[in-house]
């Protein structure tokens, strides 16, 4: 039996990561689909595991023979994307696979697979958001600001996904998530 793809996406800061995390430990039969991305690895971070890392060169390659289910190039900076055919053959080995991506990647996957289950995470304000984002001392307070102004944005879009998760107790959102997806 063909595996279901579930996508997770809503703004920056608001626990996609840990919700994803959560998921995978405590569910057998989902797979996290590793995205592309041209930024450089953070500390810690290994290819292959958290992303593939590649080139810009060859990024625009993949772009170029279509081999991405969504991409996109975020801040005018970095692009980041799925492969089209890692997904399909999880899906094709009975697996459940998860994405974690942006809201415009979440979108253009509901395009080309409309059986794809979207599910939006929302900070429970945008004030805790900003406390979210500031809090983890990992961007400029220009990155921040930029951040939230397209997590105001993204917010509007919540709409066109199938459920809404507000993350406001890591514990309730964990559990809507398996509920989602079981």
């Amino acid at each position: 039996m063909r595996g279901k793809l579930y996508v997770l996406s809503g703004p920056s800061g608001v626990g996609k990561g840990t919700l994803r995390e959560h998921a995978l430990n405590n569910l057998q039969n989902l797979v996290y689909s590793i995205s592309c991305t041209t930024r450089s690895p953070r500390a810690g971070e290994v290819d292959g595991r958290e992303y593939r890392f590649l080139t810009r060169e060859k990024f625009e390659e993949y772009i170029s023979k279509n081999l991405f289910l969504e991409y996109a190039h975020v801040f005018n900076r970095d692009f980041y994307g799925t492969l089209k055919q890692d997904v399909i053959n999880e899906l094709e080995a009975g697996h459940d696979v998860l994405l974690e991506i942006d809201v415009q990647g979440a979108l253009q996957v509901k395009e080309k697979m409309p059986e794809a289950v979207l599910i939006f995470v929302a900070p429970p304000s945008v004030e805790e958001l900003e406390k979210r984002l500031t809090g983890r001392k990992t961007e400029s307070p220009e990155v921040v600001k930029r951040r939230l102004e397209t997590a105001i944005n993204e917010l509007k879009l919540k709409d066109k996904y199938d459920y809404v998760i507000i993350n406001d107790k890591l514990e309730n959102a964990c559990d809507e998530l398996r509920k989602i997806i079981l």
